[in-house]
């Protein structure tokens, strides 16, 4: 069984992106693994002199990431680019320099916004900031997603007509 952490990039309690996190859990291509939704909304700001004094919600993130043997990424898109909330978590668990949780961990990345192209350039940036992080990252196919009836079953399952594309994505997350 893998151990997979989610990290969502929305901290709103109804969160679209949350909404599609836990249905993904529920996939078929899921089952078999063990999924942990990352608490990142505790996290201070990330500011380098408490590197030697990490804060408790940081700790907690690190121990999640490095006990993971993978790490799924469902971020909406602010502004073009990713939430502020989930590059303060990257920040955090990437420090201080030279004891990163995030280096060799397998990363996917999807997310899900209201506009047509979905979170296109979220993704974008992710991926460049992943890189650097040393995170091998699913490149295709990529699952940029629009929110619209039928994405989501009332019971928060995937609907028919996204069930195979995403349970493949997340065949395809297993194989990275």
């Amino acid at each position: 069984m893998s151990k997979i952490a989610i990290i969502i990039g929305s901290l709103r309690e109804g969160s679209y992106n949350r909404r599609l996190a836990e249905a993904l859990t529920r996939l078929p291509a899921a089952q078999g693994h063990d999924f942990t939704f990352a608490q990142i909304g505790a996290l201070p700001l990330y500011n380098q002199d408490d590197d030697d004094d990490q804060a408790e919600p940081v700790m907690a993130l690190k121990a999640l990431v490095s006990g993971s043997d993978g790490v799924l990424f469902v971020t909406p898109e602010y502004n073009r680019s990713i939430p502020g909330v989930l590059k303060n978590a990257l920040d955090h668990a990437s420090r201080p320099y030279g004891q990163s949780a995030w280096a060799g961990k397998p990363a996917g990345i999807t997310g899900v916004s209201i506009g047509a192209i979905g979170t296109a350039l979220a993704q974008q940036h992710l991926r460049n900031i992943l890189a650097y992080l040393d995170m091998p990252t699913l490149g295709a196919p990529e699952a940029f997603l629009q929110w619209k009836d039928g994405l989501l079953n009332d019971d928060g399952t995937v609907g028919a007509q996204s069930s195979e594309f995403l349970n493949g994505w997340m065949q395809a997350f297993w194989t990275t």
